[in-house]
């Protein structure tokens, strides 16, 4: 099974690195440093698989970090992320683009700078599970770091043929998909459409990836993209009716 991605958190302001672990809680397993010498250290020993780094920081600053680990072999490719404000990007920040994967602007809200860091760390994941499946077989995680939507999209982009086994608890579906379209999906006694909208809800639980698993069936009646657009429509019916 795979394993979620590890993330090297910095920043010396106590209550900056709290709102940062709130942000990034759900996008991979969180390693946290106080300063650039401690950051450094930790990223030579775990080689995380991303960084997110304040910029202003007292003796190593964010960029000095960013340049030390460049300067390695062995840290030299690990992406990362700056947190800073508008004028730190603008006056010391902006001509650094090579590894540098997104800028965070501060102040931040905690839901907006989570959700990207999710599109962010989704990204990453897929690209190593789909390094990881390139032999066929089946490779899995979990639903908290990478969901159906982060699937279905990534699949449909990559025009993969496979299917996708999504687990929450006693509750098991399986979609198939030729060439990144939804052809067929079963979910206890609900096939096509309803157990796609069905498992569009999952946030807990586990996926699987079998590329090895196809399907004749056709029970599907909207590509995938107007799969995930209904599915999104009948969410947000579903949360104001609930409101």
């Amino acid at each position: 099974m795979s394993k979620g991605l590890k993330i090297l958190v910095v920043d010396d302001n106590p209550t900056i690195l709290q709102l940062l672990i709130q942000s990034l809680e759900k996008c991979g397993e969180l390693i946290t440093a106080t300063d650039g010498a401690d950051a450094l250290m930790k990223a030579i020993d775990i080689k995380p698989d991303l960084i997110f780094s304040d910029y202003s920081m007292p003796v190593m600053d964010g960029r000095a970090l960013f340049e030390k680990l460049r300067a390695r072999k062995e840290t030299q490719n690990i992406p990362f992320c700056f947190i800073a404000s508008q004028k730190e990007i603008d006056e010391h920040l902006r001509m650094v683009v090579d590894g540098v994967e997104e800028y965070f602007v501060k102040p931040f809200f905690v839901k907006e700078l989570a959700e990207r860091a999710r599109r962010l760390t989704a990204r990453f994941q897929q690209q190593r599970i789909e390094a990881q499946g390139a032999g066929g077989g089946r490779i899995g995680g979990k639903l908290s770091e990478m969901n159906l939507l982060d699937w279905m999209s990534s699949l449909e982009q990559g025009r993969k043929t496979c299917a996708l086994i999504l687990r929450n608890g006693p509750d098991e579906c399986t979609m198939f998909f030729d060439e990144g379209q939804v052809s067929h999906a079963i979910c206890g006694n609900l096939k096509g459409d309803q157990a796609v909208f069905k498992v569009l809800t999952w946030t807990e639980g586990d996926w699987e990836l079998d590329f090895r698993m196809t399907s004749t069936e056709h029970t599907t009646t909207m590509p995938t993209q107007g799969l995930m657009m209904e599915g999104l429509r009948l969410l947000d019916e579903a949360n104001r009716d609930a409101g």
